[in-house]
């Protein structure tokens, strides 16, 4: 619901756990806070250059698991399709709770942040990410997030 994006009671949490403000408040001629987060990057390699394109839906997870997708393919060097089968983890401060998928962290790493202090909760609620990558070869790849039924499509410019 488009309409929860506002702050329908400011100070208390929304459907997303998300605690907003006044400057959200539902006002004639406002638009609503959004977590949309296309996301393009690109970069020039010795071998041609690459780029890739991903976006996601699931509210105020969306920022927070783009960028992990993001980060397995550019930090890690995944396929794309593997980056977006990896788990999720996302923690928004309120609640002051860390949300995981399971197996998202090794039991001994989960152990290490509980005992500093840290609250987990295992969920499979996560955005639900998809991408499309050109290689440096030219060619193209697109992934589509396990977690739905989505599909991943892409249409030659020559077709």
């Amino acid at each position: 619901n488009e309409m929860d994006d506002f702050a329908a009671a400011p100070g208390k949490p929304n459907m997303f756990g998300l605690v907003q403000g006044e400057a959200n408040k539902v006002r004639p001629g406002r638009r609503m806070l959004s977590s949309m987060s296309p996301t393009i990057a690109w970069r020039a390699t010795a071998e041609g250059e690459e780029a890739l394109a991903l976006g996601g839906r699931g509210g105020s997870r969306i920022p927070t698991n783009t960028l992990e997708v993001l980060l397995n393919v550019i930090a890690d060097g995944d396929p794309l399709q593997t980056a977006l089968d990896r788990p999720r983890l996302h923690h928004q401060w309120l609640p002051d709770v860390v949300q995981i998928e399971p197996d998202a962290l090794a039991p001994e790493t989960r152990e290490a942040l509980e005992a500093l202090g840290h609250r987990f909760d295992v969920s499979r609620a996560t955005a639900k990410v998809e991408a499309v990558r050109k290689l440096p070869d030219g060619r193209v790849e697109a992934g589509t997030d396990p977690r739905t039924d989505a599909q991943g499509a892409i249409v030659h410019p020559e077709i």
